[in-house]
C-alpha cells in the first residue's frame, strides 16, 4: 500500500482495512462460533424469530371423532441492531515516518476489528445469567469437578424439570480457572493424550479455546473474558447452540476523511449487531469457583 498523500487513494486505504478487520472478527470472536449467526436482509430493520410450543397425540377407537384440538403454540421474538463504533486520527506525518506511511492503518484496523470482536464476545457472555429464567445449576464457591459437570450435563439433557431437556447440540463455556480444575479429575489431561475438537465446531476459530475435556458427549470451552467476582466466582454456562444468537447488519465499515488544517486522516469505523437470547429454555448459567491455580 503506497504512503497517504492525497485524498484520491484513500479509498484503496478503506478497502483494505475492511479485509483487515473481517479477518481479526473471524479469529477473534470466538464466543460468536459457538451460538447461532444471523444476517439482517438488505432494506429490513427487524429479524423475527418463531418458536412452537409442543401437541399431543393418542390412541384413537376405530371411527372415534376426535375433540381434543391441539394449540401450535406460536411465539416469537423481534430484535433489532445496535450501531457501534469509534474513530482516530493519524497525522499524515506520523504515517510517513512509520513504515512508508503504510503500518499505522494497518494497526488501527487490528485495534478497530479486535475491538469490535471483544465487546461482541462479552455481549454474548452477558446472556449468561439470564438463561433458564435466570435459575443457576452451579453455585457460588462450588469447584467445576467432574462429578458437577456430570450434574449439570445430566440437567441439561433432562430438562432441569424433568421436562423439556435444553437440546441435542450442546456445548459448556466457562473461565479458564474453572475448566483447569475440572481436568484435575481426568485422568488423561496432561498425559500426552490429544482429543480433537468434535466434528461441526470450526478448529481455526475454536482451536484455542478448545479444552480439550467432553462431559459424556459435551464439549467444554474456555475463554478469559468472562469476568470474575470479589470471591473469584465466574458465571459459565451449559447451552444449545440455539440458545443464543448474534444478528449482524451488512458489512463492517471504515470511513477515511482528511483533515487539511490538521494535516491528519480521521478513520471512523462503524458495524451493527447485537447478541441476544433466542431461547430461555435451551440452556442455564453454571456458577463456580475460578480461583487462580496455585503454582508454588
Amino acid at each position: 500500500m503506497p504512503t497517504i498523500s492525497t485524498t484520491g487513494q484513500l479509498p484503496n486505504i478503506a478497502k483494505e482495512m475492511i479485509s483487515v478487520i473481517r479477518y481479526t472478527n473471524e479469529h477473534k470472536a470466538v464466543m460468536a462460533a459457538l451460538v447461532e449467526k444471523h444476517m439482517l436482509a438488505k432494506g429490513d430493520d427487524t429479524a423475527v424469530f418463531p418458536k412452537v410450543g409442543q401437541v399431543n397425540v393418542r390412541i384413537l377407537t376405530e371411527g372415534e371423532d376426535m375433540t381434543d384440538e391441539q394449540d401450535l403454540g406460536l411465539a416469537t421474538i423481534s430484535i433489532q441492531t445496535n450501531q457501534i463504533g469509534g474513530y482516530i486520527i493519524l497525522t499524515r506525518r506520523a504515517q510517513r515516518r512509520s513504515n512508508g506511511g503504510t503500518s499505522l492503518p494497518r494497526v488501527v484496523a487490528r485495534q478497530f476489528g479486535d475491538g469490535e470482536a471483544r465487546l461482541e464476545n462479552t455481549d454474548i457472555l452477558g446472556l449468561f445469567a439470564a438463561l433458564n429464567g435466570g435459575t443457576d445449576l452451579g453455585a457460588a464457591a462450588r469447584e467445576f469437578t467432574a462429578a458437577n459437570a456430570m450434574s449439570i450435563v445430566a440437567a441439561a439433557k433432562t430438562g432441569t424439570g424433568g421436562t423439556n431437556p435444553f437440546g441435542e447440540d450442546l456445548r459448556i463455556v466457562h473461565h479458564p480457572n474453572a475448566v483447569l480444575r475440572l481436568a484435575r479429575d481426568l485422568s488423561t489431561i496432561g498425559s500426552g493424550q490429544i482429543r480433537p475438537l468434535p466434528a461441526g465446531f470450526s478448529a481455526d476459530i475454536l482451536e484455542n479455546i478448545w479444552s480439550g475435556i467432553r462431559i459424556g458427549t459435551v464439549p467444554v470451552f474456555e475463554t478469559g473474558d468472562i469476568t470474575r467476582d470479589a470471591a473469584d466466582d465466574a458465571v459459565g454456562a451449559i447451552f444449545d447452540k440455539g440458545a443464543l444468537g448474534v444478528l449482524k447488519e451488512a458489512a463492517p465499515r471504515t470511513t477515511t476523511t482528511y483533515l487539511p488544517r490538521r494535516d491528519a486522516d480521521e478513520i471512523v469505523f462503524r458495524r451493527e449487531y447485537i447478541a441476544f437470547e433466542i431461547d430461555d429454555t435451551k440452556g442455564a448459567p453454571v456458577t463456580f469457583d475460578a480461583l487462580t491455580p496455585v503454582t508454588a
